[in-house]
């Protein structure tokens, strides 16, 4: 048996009973398992399946190299969060739909584990502008950062800044955001009003679409845009 604990980014009913979940842990990044009977009517532990949920679980060595590891015991790490705050909740499902594009191809990365728990915290702090600055964060721990410079516009698809604006998203007042972010002792203390904290994650969705294979904006994005209008 093999333990581990990851997040919850997100899951697939599978048949009647079973799902598929989509996790991402420190020691071993992406992975897929199956979870047996979580949907059946005795089963309380679906009430775990949310977005960004910390679960322990116990996996079934795979026989052979096919099929995907099946979930023997599943365990909530811990309960900070009571998953009734409707805003809260948009944003751990709109950052997890867009984990789980971006994460897709990470098999260990340390510091991404370790800022997912940083942003969670920052969120059930209160913080709930927190999800640009750990978009942003994102960017820096898969080394696809913007590269410093002086010009006043950053080019998305480039990743520098220059004398002219290359594109409609990237103001200058928007530049300036992502090089006031870079510089940040802390980006979370980097406090954004609500008309430019939607510019500014407008501009994100478009430098990562430049720089991601097969990025695409999350469905839930539009939702995240209308509670926070």
């Amino acid at each position: 048996m093999q333990n581990q604990v990851c997040f919850l980014l997100s899951y697939i009913k599978y048949g009647d009973n079973d799902a598929v979940l989509h996790c991402f842990s420190k020691d071993a990044g992406y992975q897929s398992f199956f979870a047996r009977g979580i949907y059946s009517a005795r089963n309380k532990k679906k009430a775990y399946l949310f977005p960004l949920n910390q679960i322990g679980i116990t996996v079934v060595p795979r026989r052979n190299s096919g099929g995907i590891p099946t979930i023997s015991k599943i365990e909530m790490v811990s309960q900070d969060y009571d998953f009734a705050d409707v805003k809260v909740n948009t944003v751990l499902l709109f950052v997890a739909d867009f984990l789980n594009q971006v994460l897709r191809e990470e098999t260990h990365h340390s510091n991404t584990y370790s800022e997912i728990g940083r942003f969670l915290n920052a969120l059930y702090s209160g913080d709930l502008g927190a999800y640009t600055a750990f978009i942003f964060k994102i960017l820096s721990c898969q080394g696809l950062s913007p590269l410093p410079g002086d010009g006043n516009y950053l080019d998305p698809e480039s990743g520098t800044f220059s004398a002219s604006q290359t594109h409609s998203f990237f103001t200058e007042e928007i530049s300036a955001v992502w090089k006031q972010l870079a510089s940040a002792a802390d980006i979370y203390d980097v406090a954004l009003k609500r008309p430019l904290r939607r510019s500014f994650l407008d501009s994100l969705m478009l430098y990562y679409k430049f720089h991601v294979t097969g990025f695409s904006e999350p469905n839930s994005l539009e939702i995240i845009h209308q509670v926070y209008e």
